[in-house]
């Protein structure tokens, strides 16, 4: 069966003074109808740029998009919807809610999208600073179905808000993929997020994907130094996860890598041949993936 989405290559580079920014170096990865991916990895490793990227805001430099196998030029198709950050900066304060969930499609029906993320149809009639955060990201959301999408690119989609609401916009997602069969690109820091809504889970370091896996194998059992490291940084909703690392220092600057693997400066395990050269993926199971040298 033909993925949903596949992403080829994908490569993004800034021109800077004195160099160019490796923001996105050679990315690949699949998203099933259905099922969501979780993209995980510290602020400043790519993830955002990627997502911008998929859809169009930002040109590729290399690399090709395919929906439902068919190749995408330039701006992703209606199919294709994002739900940013901050809602509030991503609604227009000068817009009524009806106005903004029709902003994709002016013959949307706004209380039935209202009703469908959990919020009353009156509420169409109000501007956003009228609402909180939790609900403006319910309203984000509610634009974004207006155009009967496929999948849904959420990047951090849960990070401005309070614990307790993000739990609920978490159970919102994960009950319109069940009634909808959406697919979504999941883009956070947050292991728990992804431990909850993602059935895969690609880890992002300096632009590069080191892991990838189905959500237990690398929840549960991660190989990365960086992956055992992030989850050693994160609450721990499933029991001991056993050992994990800790690592020093932050990511280096994408405009000036190191040579060989991008993690060893901060790699308690790294040797000669980590400076020397990139790994190749070790493959770990038909569903696991890394690149590390000690896998």
């Amino acid at each position: 069966m033909t993925p949903l989405i596949q992403a080829i290559n994908l490569v993004k580079h800034f021109p800077v003074p004195g160099g160019v920014v490796h923001a996105v170096d050679g990315v690949s990865f699949d998203i099933a109808q259905g099922e969501t991916v979780g993209l995980v990895g510290e602020s400043g490793c790519g993830k955002t740029t990627l997502g911008k990227a998929i859809l169009g805001l930002q040109p590729l430099t290399e690399g090709r998009i395919a929906l439902a196998g068919r190749r995408l030029n330039g701006l992703a198709p209606r199919a294709m919807q994002m739900v940013f950050q901050d809602p509030f900066a991503s609604l227009n304060p000068r817009l009524r809610i009806d106005a903004i969930v029709r902003e994709g499609r002016p013959d949307a029906d706004v209380p039935a999208l209202l009703r469908q993320v959990g919020l009353a149809p009156e509420m169409a009639e109000r501007y956003p600073h009228e609402f909180s955060g939790g609900q403006r990201q319910r309203i984000a959301i509610a634009r974004a179905l207006a155009v009967e999408p496929q999948i849904l690119i959420c990047d951090e989609p849960t990070s401005a808000l309070d614990v307790s609401v993000q739990a609920q916009i978490l159970n919102l997602l994960l009950d319109l993929q069940q009634r909808l069969g959406l697919a979504f690109l999941f883009i956070t820091h947050n292991i728990a997020a992804v431990e909850f809504l993602a059935h895969e889970v690609a880890v992002m370091y300096l632009g590069r994907i080191v892991e990838q896996g189905a959500a237990e194998e690398v929840l549960g059992g991660p190989r990365h130094p960086y992956t055992q490291a992030l989850l050693a940084a994160a609450p721990q909703l499933t029991g001991d996860r056993g050992e994990r690392l800790l690592v020093p220092g932050d990511p280096p600057s994408p405009a000036h890598p190191p040579r060989g693997c991008h993690f060893h400066p901060r790699c308690p395990r790294a040797a000669a041949r980590c400076h020397a050269a990139y790994p190749d993926a070790t493959v770990i199971s038909a569903t696991h993936w890394v690149r590390c040298y000690f896998a």
